[in-house]
Parts: C-alpha cells; sequence; structure tokens
C-alpha cells in the first residue's frame, strides 16, 4: 500500500479549490430551496389519491395522471439527489444526514400514496387502454410504458395489497440493512504487518491494496484476518443472507413467478435463458482462465498458487503520478474515436462542473456518477493520481455521458436507464481507453530498435497493460458470474424447501470457486467465506448484468475500433474522430434511447444482441487471445 498516501494529511472540504468540485448549487442554491420542493412533493404525493377510482374515466384524466405523476417524480427525484450528494460530499454533517432520511421516508410515503395506481391501471380493460392512447396524442408518448405494463399484469396485486406490500417495503429490506451495519460499522478485522514492518488497521477499504502487495506474506496476512472475521460471525451471517433468499423467493411467489430468478428478470423482460446462457457461456471459456492461472503462478515463481495471490500484479512498473489535468487529457485522446461532438459534450461537462474531484475529511469512499433528470449528470470521484483513476474518471464519465445523451432526447419517463445497459456505456469507455493505450505502446515497440531502453520500457508497458486488462475480464465477466451462478443455487435450494445453513453455503461456494480456478490454484479453506462478504448478494440478480455488460461493452467497443480500422486510422493518433464510422453512429444513437424500450431491444441498435450467445462467447475469445498473447510476450 502507497504510505505516502496514508500520512498525507487529508483536507477538509472548505480546503479544495472550488474547481476541483462539482457544482451542486446548479441544483439548488440554498437549504431553504431544497425544503420548499420537499414540501411540495409530500403535498402532491398526499394529493394524488384524487386519481383513484377515475383512471379509466378518460384518455384526458389518465394523462393527466400520468403526467401528474411524472412530475411528483421527477421532483422527488431532484429533492433525493441533492441531499444523497450532499451528505456524500461530508458524512459527518448531521443536516445533511438528516436531509437524506427525510428523503427516504418521503419516498415511501410517495411510493404508498400512489401504489393504487399500477393496479387499477390493469383494471381498465385493454382495448379501452389502447383505445386511449389511439385518440391522444399525449398518451402516445406513454404507449411503451402502457403496454409494458400490460405484459406484467398476471403479476400485479390487488389495489390493497400492492398498497401493504409499499408499506412494508422498509422491512423487507432489513436484512441488507442488518449485512450492511453488521460488514462496514460492527466487523472489525484487527492489525497487521505491512511491507515495512509496521502493525496497520486492516479494513475493507485497504484489503484490496494489501492483497495486491508484492510481499506474500502481507497478502496471506490480510487474507487471513479477512476471512477470519467472516468466519467468528459465519452463522449470523448466513441466517441473514437465509432471510433475505426467503423474502425474496416468497416475493416472486406472492407475484406468481415461477421463480426468484424469473421475477428478477422480468422487469426488463429480459428471458432466463440470457442468464443460463452467459453461466453456459464461461463454463466453456474456462480453460483460458486456467491457462492465466498457470501464467500468474509461472511469473510469480511459486510452488503453489493460492488466492491470496490471486490479485497481484504480474507485472511491475514504475508509475508516475499523474495529474487530474493529465487524466483528462488521456481519456480525451483514448476516446477521440467516438467522434469530436462526443469530446467536446465531454469537455464541456467538465467546465460546467459535472464532476467532484479530489478526497476530503468525511467525503463517501469510492467513485459514481449521479444526478437528476433535470441536473448535471454528476461524478464522484476520489482520485489519488494513478493510472487505475484515469480508467475510474473514463468509466464513470461514460455514466454521466449516457445520461446526458438520453436526458437530451428522452422525456423524464424513459429518462433513466436499467443497470442491464448502463454498464454498457462505462465499459466501452475503459475498453476504448484500454485498446488506445495499448496500441501507442505497440507503436512505441515498431519505432524502437529492439533490445534498446525504449523498446524494454514499451515492452514492460504492454505486458502491464495486457495483464490489467485480462484482470478487468476476470474480476468482471468471470467473478460476476460465479458469482450469479451461487445466487442461482441458493435461490433453487430456497424454492425446494432447504434452509440455507453456512455449511451449506460455505461447500457451495467452495465448489465454484474451484470449478472456476481450476487445479492450478490452491482452494484455500478460507474461501469458502468469500460469498458472506459480498454486499451484492442483498441485492439478488444484479450482479449478472456486469457479465452482460461487460460483454456487450466489448462487442461494441470492437465494431467502433473495426470502423476506424477500415478507414486506416491509427486509434492511437487520436485522428479518428472526424472520419465516419458507422459503428459509432449507431453506438452514440444507442445512448439516446434511455429505457424508451427493453435492453436487448436496444442493445441491438448498437449492434449487439444479448438474446443469442455471441457477445459472451466472442468476449471469451477475446479473453483467450488475450491470455495467449501474454503467454507469448511474457516469455520473451
Amino acid at each position: 500500500m502507497c504510505k505516502e498516501n496514508n500520512s498525507k494529511k487529508l483536507k477538509e472540504r472548505n480546503e479544495i479549490e472550488n474547481k476541483y468540485k462539482w457544482n451542486i448549487e446548479a441544483m439548488y442554491k440554498d437549504t431553504d430551496a431544497w425544503e420548499k420542493d420537499f414540501k411540495e412533493c409530500l403535498e402532491a404525493g398526499e394529493k394524488y389519491g384524487r386519481f383513484a377510482g377515475h383512471l379509466g374515466d378518460s384518455a384526458n384524466t389518465l394523462l393527466d395522471a400520468l403526467k401528474t405523476k411524472d412530475a411528483v417524480w421527477q421532483k422527488l427525484e431532484r429533492v433525493y439527489v441533492y441531499a444523497r450528494m450532499k451528505k456524500d460530499e461530508d458524512n459527518r454533517v448531521a443536516i445533511y444526514q438528516s436531509m437524506n432520511d427525510r428523503c427516504n421516508t418521503l419516498i415511501a410515503k410517495v411510493s404508498a400514496a400512489m401504489s393504487f395506481f399500477t393496479p387499477e391501471l390493469l383494471s381498465v380493460p385493454e382495448d379501452k387502454l389502447l383505445g386511449f392512447i389511439a385518440e391522444s396524442d399525449g398518451l402516445k408518448m406513454y404507449e411503451f410504458l402502457i403496454k409494458d405494463t400490460l405484459r406484467l399484469k398476471a403479476h400485479v396485486l390487488s389495489e390493497a395489497e400492492e398498497n401493504l406490500l409499499a408499506q412494508v417495503s422498509e422491512v423487507m429490506s432489513a436484512t441488507n440493512d442488518i449485512f450492511t451495519m453488521l460488514n462496514n460499522a460492527d466487523m472489525k478485522f484487527g492489525e497487521i504487518k505491512d511491507a515495512d514492518g509496521d502493525m496497520v488497521q486492516l479494513t475493507s477499504g485497504n484489503y484490496i491494496s494489501f492483497m495486491e502487495s508484492y510481499d506474500r506474506n502481507v497478502r496471506r496476512d490480510a487474507f487471513t484476518a479477512k476471512y477470519k472475521a467472516y468466519m467468528d460471525l459465519i452463522n449470523t451471517i448466513a441466517t441473514t443472507y437465509n432471510y433475505n433468499t426467503k423474502t425474496d423467493v416468497v416475493s416472486a411467489r406472492i407475484r406468481k413467478y415461477p421463480s426468484a430468478l424469473e421475477a428478477a428478470l422480468s422487469g426488463d423482460n429480459i428471458p432466463k435463458s440470457v442468464y443460463t446462457n452467459l453461466i453456459e457461456a464461461v463454463h466453456d471459456g474456462l480453460p483460458a482462465m486456467y491457462k492465466y492461472m498457470e501464467i500468474r503462478k509461472r511469473l510469480l515463481g511459486v510452488d503453489e498458487l493460492h488466492m491470496y495471490d490471486v490479485y497481484v500484479p504480474l507485472i511491475e512498473i514504475k508509475e508516475k503520478p499523474v495529474s487530474y489535468e493529465e487524466a483528462l487529457e488521456i481519456m480525451k485522446e483514448g476516446l477521440s474515436v467516438l467522434g469530436s461532438e462526443y469530446i467536446e459534450r465531454l469537455s464541456r461537462g467538465i467546465d460546467e462542473g459535472w464532476v467532484d474531484v479530489f478526497e476530503n475529511k468525511g467525503k463517501t469512499s469510492g467513485a459514481y456518477s449521479f444526478g437528476s433528470y433535470d441536473s448535471f449528470p454528476y461524478v464522484m470521484l476520489n482520485f489519488s493520481g494513478k493510472l487505475k483513476d484515469v480508467f475510474t474518471v473514463v468509466h464513470e464519465m461514460g455514466h454521466s455521458m449516457h445520461s446526458s445523451y438520453t436526458r437530451e432526447v428522452q422525456p423524464f419517463v424513459y429518462g433513466g436507464h436499467s443497470i442491464f445497459t448502463a454498464e454498457v456505456a462505462s465499459t466501452v469507455n475503459e475498453a476504448l481507453l484500454m485498446k488506445y493505450l495499448i496500441k501507442k505502446e505497440e507503436n512505441r515497440l515498431k519505432a524502437a530498435e529492439k533490445g534498446s531502453k525504449e523498446y524494454k520500457n514499451a515492452l514492460n508497458m504492454k505486458k502491464y497493460l495486457l495483464n490489467m486488462h485480462i484482470e478487468e475480464f476476470r474480476t468482471t465477466l468471470f467473478r460476476q458470474t460465479m458469482f450469479a451462478e451461487f445466487e442461482m443455487l441458493t435461490h433453487e435450494a430456497v424454492e425446494k424447501g432447504e434452509v440455507l445453513t453456512a455449511k451449506w453455503l460455505c461447500e457451495k461456494y467452495a465448489e465454484l470457486n474451484r470449478l472456476y480456478f481450476g487445479s492450478n490454484v490452491v482452494c484455500d479453506p478460507e474461501i469458502a467465506y468469500e460469498w458472506a462478504r459480498i454486499p451484492h448478494f442483498y441485492r439478488s440478480f444484479y450482479v449478472y448484468k456486469y457479465a452482460t455488460g461487460y460483454s456487450a461493452a466489448a462487442a461494441i467497443s470492437d465494431l467502433i475500433i473495426k470502423g476506424a480500422d477500415e478507414t486506416g486510422c491509427d486509434i492511437a493518433s487520436g485522428s479518428c474522430a472526424n472520419i465516419p464510422n458507422p459503428a459509432r453512429d449507431a453506438y452514440k444513437k444507442f445512448l439516446t434511447t434511455g429505457e424508451s424500450d427493453h435492453p436487448i431491444e436496444l442493445l441491438n441498435i448498437a449492434g449487439v444482441d444479448m438474446g443469442t450467445e455471441a457477445p459472451v462467447k466472442n468476449a471469451m475469445q477475446v479473453f483467450s487471445a488475450l491470455v495467449d498473447e501474454f503467454d507469448r510476450i511474457t516469455r520473451e
């Protein structure tokens, strides 16, 4: 880990230059303005009941109800986003903690007040609703929404039942809250000795840094200490997860779905085959993963490869600090293949104050893209000046650019993104940046004399980037698919009446770990407990979207690069921006679509059919080729 960063005095927020803070004042000039909107949302939610019993009266009444519903939620989204972002600026500030908590309560109240809407809409005869759409120009905008609601008719309950479920929604999410508090507040991992021989507190935040240490003793000690904490509480965590899974299963049964998996997929109209095909295609690609583990074992020079050896970078470089300004220039060059209009929009966003750049005391860790329909698509970073931070900037700006394009074209009702499509835009950006950086090093190799210092430096950097790219595949496509398979197994077990005991969960997870890593990796006993620390498992059937999104992004980025190559343009030159590229144009059209159709149909616009196995199989082929190339050049 970087001791210099740890010893550096963290600044208070008011010590950060304004140019490195997001322009959140563009949302509300002060809390009084926020309070006004908060009150209006509460009052509007309470008055919404006037539409109850009247949705089928006329096309005009239905249109009024839909527009009023959108207006309330558009304002409520703005209220919530502001409160959440202000809290994230400094979690120690009590007023923003309170505002955020009040928003959660407000959302529950408004949801309950409007819970009659969908059951009543579905009680109106379908031919009558379609007639309303035909006679009202205003309702034509809502045609997809109405027809999609009709698609789910068999799974919508009565008005009274929907109201009841809305009121108990907070209680039904209790297992997630329990795990969050246990994992983030109560669990302690003790101290370990770092590479310099100093005793350092192990936390969830610094765990990966220790796992990337070139000191094997540090990696082993961090690994052992981390999982001991989960082993000590494994029965409590297993019980919590068991009831979380039961909640999913019971909810699916209440809504008359064949399974919890199909209930989770139904909102996006995703066939179950997409989920199972993902797992099958990744299983078929496991030999390349096993080969990568062989390479890892060879390069680390160990007799046995353990689970605490799988994160350490295989290629060392002297990484120069990257300033935020330099990161922006690298981003613009790497994404120039998306066209001058894309880069101009991105640059304008930076200047307008979309991004909150540096860490300060009390600031939420990590990074995200956030915002309301009528705000900037903000980005929160904790930029520390490493190459991986450049990828983080590119990733989050991919999300925000997606929001920018969508909100410019789509109305509020379709202005968001399903997770299935949202992860595509961010990952396309990452893939394009990686291809740009690798191509730059390949150009340096061609220009340098073999054996020269310049040649060796370029070769080492290419090795480093290839290893980084392979790790992205491993941690996103393979790891998230393994998680997805685990979730499928746990829910199927509960649906059969089984109880998820700690022993059962650990045994199943250990079996999956052996399958995904192969015989070249020692399946350390501690890894059987890894499931117990994964927060995504409390938002079931979510992680597979990272894997499908990664596969879709790999296909789209390849199409865009192919389009540039066909014109003879070198993507590393940064000169492809104004050259015609149909694949780029199709992708940018996809960026404008929001939720105006189901995800698979939307991705077809970008030239990728996620309803088939092809994108995942192609991604597996790319991974295999990367592993082969990495094997070859690490033997030079």
